[in-house]
């Protein structure tokens, strides 16, 4: 695999690493949007509030059983999760912007940087003391241990990425997106709004790179200098799209990732329903020797037509071209899947 298509080890970030906080960034931008439309079409923030609790519980649910697919055994049922921290992120976000404006959401971004950077060098985990951000040592991998014993994520079972602590830094990524999706409905025009766009980007990556020197920046425990830095890096890159398409109308181009916007998180569920079948469905090699599909397709299609990292490309090109597929039937027949 080429190094930016995997996460990063621990410290540090790759391509991939964007991709989640990204995601949740972009929760917080459509969230703010989609409600004040709804408050201008008179909703009330109790019934925005409710509507947002029965969807975050519906992620949640579809999370869980995403997790025990394909067989729903409940021998082991793991608790956080990608899904699961969305959702989490989302109803708590659209607490704060619904009941804080601007202001609260401003104050609870600080507040809850600052609460998780506390947390992480001032407490002092039994065995390791105070401060540790090794893999062992740290706040979040002893308060995951603490309450998420026995349900935390397969390869590790000691700790978990989308654990407890680590989730106050992520609400924060998810309320950068909600300011982005705030300043987005000041009246300005939109190369003015682009312009303060990539702006914002440069003073947030330069935030980030500065608590680097500090707390360094790591997806796995969702660092707060990881939290200011890829938000800086969604803005700067949904700058760049706002700019080529809403302020020189170059669309045609962005078609395919409107065919996968209108149902991404189906997209995602389906996704990892194929991941997980991919590897439970067994099939016999050349040897007579049952091995799943994945490794069968990588070995006997597409190894024999590249060296190995570019045949891993070709395997996730393939992957990501399946999912469009779905993507665009369910975008032709014009269904919206959403909970």
């Amino acid at each position: 695999m080429y190094q930016q298509l995997d996460h990063s080890v621990w410290d540090g970030w790759t391509f991939t690493d964007l991709v989640f906080p990204s995601f949740l960034w972009m929760v917080g931008v459509s969230m703010t949007l989609s409600f004040a439309k709804r408050m201008e079409s008179e909703h009330s923030r109790r019934k925005l509030m409710l509507h947002s609790v029965r969807r975050s519980v519906s992620i949640f649910v579809v999370a869980l059983v995403l997790n025990q697919f394909p067989y729903f055994t409940f021998d082991y049922v793991r608790l956080p999760g990608v899904l699961q921290r969305i959702a989490i992120c989302y109803v708590i976000a659209a607490a704060i912007y619904l009941y804080g404006g601007k202001r609260g959401v401003t104050v609870s971004v600080i507040a809850l940087l600052a609460v998780y950077w506390m947390l992480m060098t001032l407490y002092p985990v039994p065995g390791f003391g105070p401060g540790v951000l090794t893999r062992d040592g740290n706040f979040a991998k002893y308060i995951d241990g603490l309450v998420l014993d026995g349900h935390m994520w397969r390869q590790t079972r000691t700790w978990d990425p989308e654990g407890i602590v680590s989730t106050l830094p992520a609400i924060a990524t998810t309320l950068f997106g909600v300011l982005t999706g705030m300043f987005l409905r000041v009246n300005r025009s939109d190369a003015e709004k682009a312009a303060w766009l990539f702006t914002a980007s440069c003073g947030l990556l330069s935030g980030g790179l500065v608590m680097n020197i500090w707390m360094p920046i790591n997806k796995n425990l969702w660092s707060a200098s990881y939290s200011v830095f890829m938000a800086g890096m969604s803005t700067g890159i949904f700058a760049l799209f706002y700019w080529l398409v809403d302020v020189r109308g170059h669309k045609t181009w962005a078609k395919p990732f409107v065919i996968y916007g209108q149902n991404a998180l189906a997209a995602f569920v389906f996704s990892g329903m194929v991941a997980r079948l991919m590897e439970e469905i067994h099939v016999p090699d050349a040897g007579g020797r049952a091995v799943p599909l994945q490794q069968w397709v990588y070995r006997n299609a597409l190894l024999p037509m590249a060296q190995p990292k570019r045949a891993s490309v070709l395997y996730a090109i393939a992957n990501v071209g399946v999912v469009f597929l779905f993507s665009y039937l369910l975008y032709r027949k014009k269904w919206l899947i959403r909970l």
